[in-house]
């Protein structure tokens, strides 16, 4: 099946190169452009594309703004190609958050004369979004979520630990359950999220801002603690040792990413057993089966969001396949029955 894309940039030589780029693809067809957000909105209902590539700084209308308009409207898979993706990843966190399944950077600023170097990304990312399930989403960001701040909890490590694995698609999951988190929850909670170095800290910030938890990027030697959130550093593997310290290794990585979710979650196994609650959200690949199998077997409890409201039905479909969930559930009440869960374990 030919994948049909709608490039979007304000550039009429980067709409250019990024078009050669792609239909040197035969499974590619470059169906239309658009200059700005609102051209944009304007070809997205008139083509219905299966793929649109998006730059953030434009004219008349950004593609942050048209990102929100078109994912509360006629949702379609979103792949971000711009400069501030880059040097930006507020920029980026941002719009992922808002629904772009994923992104590339433009390896030399607004106008990269060498797109050539990132094709082969490129390119796998527009075939990895074609098959994306972006959700309509109806809210705004201009309406912040007010929430109490709860200090964390030191001292002792907590009685249980909450590890939330998810890849493609994740910000966008993450900004939806980490808000619904009490901010009396008795346990500490370890997110990975597959994401490169220099991103992680800004999804920690952003999450931070809406959560009644201290949402924070893990660093060598912190120690879990009720109320604390820790973000698994991008180019670090985080494991978790016995008496709840974090500890971050530059080993190879797993599935071809770092961190990795089997790697916590076998580690958390091992250190918390069946106080341990595993959850696997959206994302491509098997990454985090092998964990969610740990800490099973140690007798933690799992839970895998439902096909329904991935964006990738990859990660929670081999956890299911494992017969390791204990739970499958959409998006919407993976918050609630995390808290309901902790209150049934030992």
């Amino acid at each position: 099946m030919v994948i049909r894309v709608l490039v979007v940039d304000d550039s009429a030589f980067m709409r250019k190169v990024i078009s050669d780029l792609l239909a040197s693809d035969p499974e590619i067809e470059v169906v239309g452009t658009a200059r700005d957000g609102q051209d944009a909105l304007e070809r997205a209902a008139e083509l219905k594309p299966d793929v649109i590539t998006l730059d953030v700084e434009m004219p008349r209308m950004d593609g942050l703004t048209f990102l929100q308009r078109m994912m509360a409207t006629n949702p379609r898979p979103v792949v971000m190609v711009s400069s501030l993706t880059k040097e930006g990843a507020d920029t980026t966190l941002r719009a992922l958050s808002l629904g772009a399944v994923d992104f590339v950077a433009k390896p030399s600023g607004s106008i990269s004369l060498d797109m050539n170097r990132i094709r082969e990304d490129l390119v796998g990312k527009i075939r990895m979004a074609a098959r994306a399930r972006p959700r309509q989403r109806a809210w705004s960001e201009q309406f912040k979520i007010e929430v109490p701040r709860v200090a964390p909890v030191p001292g002792q490590p907590p009685r249980h630990l909450v590890c939330i694995g998810c890849s493609t698609g994740g910000p966008g999951a993450l900004h939806e359950i980490i808000p619904q988190l009490p901010g009396n929850l008795e346990a500490g909670v370890v997110i990975v999220q597959h994401m490169p170095p220099g991103f992680t800290r800004s999804l920690a910030e952003r999450l931070n801002q809406v959560s009644s938890l201290t949402v924070k990027e893990a660093a060598e030697g912190d120690r879990l603690a009720s109320g604390l959130v820790l973000v698994a550093p991008g180019g670090y593997h985080l494991a978790i040792e016995g008496d709840g310290r974090i500890r971050l290794t530059t080993d190879p990585p797993r599935h071809g990413v770092r961190p990795a979710v089997d790697v916590t979650l076998q580690s958390a196994a091992e250190a918390f057993g069946q106080r341990v609650l595993a959850v696997i959200l959206t994302g491509m690949g098997f990454d985090g089966a092998r964990g969610a199998a740990a800490v099973r077997q140690a007798g933690g409890r799992v839970i895998a969001e439902h096909e329904s409201s991935c964006v990738i039905y990859g990660m929670p479909r081999a956890v299911i396949e494992m017969g390791v969930a204990d739970g499958i559930l959409p998006l919407g009440l993976v918050g609630k029955a995390i808290a309901e869960l902790l209150g049934s374990m030992p």
